[in-house]
């Protein structure tokens, strides 16, 4: 009889940036890639229909979601970039995803990334909801990693 496999929840994940555990994050969203489809015709073929071959694969930026902490590493990251340092910048990305045993059960690197877009909270005075900022990185690559 087959093991019936249940799907992991998405709450307990962990977050390293260059190899360095960054504060909790609410939520990462973007885990996304598209090829092109680059479409010809061979030039001997009888038949109309166009074949289709992989193009370019595309990736979406990562964006990372995490209520406001007195931390300002990505302020100093996207300073360094804004200074023209965007080779020396690039950092790999690891997401692990965990059990409710805390075994690392799935794991992503996201490939030469940077911050490219930042957004802050919305503050409002008539409310008590945590203030949300955002950080959203360009990336050349998403891997799946093997556990």
């Amino acid at each position: 009889m087959a093991l019936e496999a249940y799907p992991y929840k998405s709450y307990r994940f962990k977050v390293e940036i260059g190899g360095v555990m960054v504060a909790g994050f609410n939520e990462v969203t973007g885990f996304d890639a598209t090829f092109d489809i680059v479409e010809y015709r061979e030039g001997d073929a009888a038949d109309n229909t166009p074949r289709k071959q992989p193009g370019l694969v595309k990736y979406s930026n990562i964006v990372f979601k995490r209520g406001v902490i007195d931390a300002v590493e990505f302020f100093s990251w996207l300073d360094e970039i804004d200074k023209g340092q965007i080779t020396q910048e690039r950092k790999t990305v690891t997401v692990q995803l965990f059990n409710d045993e805390d075994a690392v059960v799935a794991a992503w690197q996201i490939l030469r990334a940077w911050p490219c877009k930042y957004t802050g909270p919305e503050l409002k005075g008539n409310s008590s909801e945590v203030a949300m900022e955002s950080i959203e990185f360009a990336h050349e690559g998403l891997i799946r990693l093997e556990i």
